[in-house]
């Protein structure tokens, strides 16, 4: 009998901003890929208090928590690791202040449902739920934050 590695979850949240039909991802310092913004949990915070979290430090930007909306909850293996899988529970809210990447976010950029391949697979998840539900166009040129 073979026995099965312990499967490890990472559990995120992320928030999705759709403007001009482009979904706003944000590329960390040292990394080569894109991401939806957000992050993990620190201790027994709350989706909404980790999203808070997350945005501030990432992008500089108050979320309005009364605005915070669920989007959906995705998951899936991370990409090199079989026995890992994120989970990302995506919420949508209205926010103050300028969109500006913070030290740990080397560049943001605005993303169309045709570069889904270039995201992670929990992220491709989430763009593909967006576009059956009509929420990201299918076709769309992308462009950088502040065009």
């Amino acid at each position: 009998m073979r026995i099965q590695p312990a499967r490890r979850l990472i559990d995120t949240v992320a928030w999705v901003l759709i403007e001009d039909g482009r979904i706003l991802c944000a590329r960390p310092r040292g990394k080569d890929e894109f991401y939806v913004p957000g992050g993990k949990r620190e201790g027994a915070e709350t989706d909404l208090e980790t999203l808070v979290r997350e945005i501030d430090e990432e992008l500089t930007v108050a979320l309005l928590p009364e605005s915070v909306r669920h989007i959906g909850t995705y998951e899936a293996e991370l990409p090199g690791a079989a026995a890992i899988s994120v989970r990302m529970a995506c919420y949508s809210a209205e926010y103050a202040g300028t969109l500006a990447p913070s030290s740990e976010i080397a560049e943001l950029a605005w993303f169309g449902s045709w570069q889904r391949a270039e995201v992670p697979p929990v992220d491709q998840l989430l763009f593909d739920d967006l576009v059956a539900r009509g929420l990201l166009p299918v076709n769309s040129a992308p462009r950088s934050v502040g065009q």
